[in-house]
């Protein structure tokens, strides 16, 4: 994985006040927390974050006033509207460490023909990963899968260096049958006719 190197000013200034005055200079608040330290009050360039964030569990070298602080974003907290920064919370790490992270999960190929549909039991795996190697997201072949078919978190194959940090019969994707899903359609669609008329 690609490490991203950010400047970070300390933040003296707490409380709401003092973070929409962060944010008014196109700044973002965040805490960096971990190995039993004290949290760090830090603000970054909006713009700068905003695009390391676009990847998955970055690894981010923050230069903090002149110190190096290797970190992985934990919380993000976006604007409802517009998606932009408000806070972000990260988890101070070292070269070695073991982490616990969600990846992203995509899927490739189509399924048997049929109109079934896939459905997303989980939209991440929870993975635990060396710091300074996150895997970007894994990637599930769903080829030929019929109706009924279960896809297990022990089923996945995981990049070297990393193993599942949940139950490994746990359901990640299931391919259910598009008629299924019709009665239950039409049941809703006639609900609210019935409550339509009512």
């Amino acid at each position: 994985m690609a490490e991203v190197k950010l400047a970070a000013e300390v933040r003296t200034n707490f409380g709401k006040g003092a973070a929409r005055q962060t944010r008014r200079e196109n700044k973002v608040p965040a805490v960096i927390y971990g190995h039993g330290a004290e949290p760090q009050h830090v603000s970054l360039d909006s713009h700068a974050l905003m695009m390391a964030l676009k990847t998955p569990n970055v690894l981010l070298r923050l230069d903090v006033d002149g110190k190096d602080a290797l970190v992985i974003p934990k919380a993000v907290q976006r604007e409802a509207i517009r998606g932009f920064l408000v806070h972000v919370d990260f988890l101070a790490v070292r070269k070695g460490e073991k982490v616990s992270v969600e990846l992203p999960i995509h899927t490739e190929g189509e399924l048997a023909p049929g109109g079934n549909l896939l459905e997303y039991v989980l939209n991440t795996l929870p993975v635990e990963a060396e710091a300074t190697h996150i895997p970007e997201s894994v990637t599930v072949s769903i080829a030929g899968l019929d109706a009924g078919h279960t896809v297990q978190a022990k089923d996945i194959a995981l990049p070297a260096g990393t193993t599942l940090d949940i139950d490994a019969d746990a359901a990640v994707l299931q391919v259910v049958s598009a008629q299924a899903e019709a009665p239950a359609e039409e049941a809703a669609e006639g609900e609210g006719a019935e409550a339509a008329q009512a």
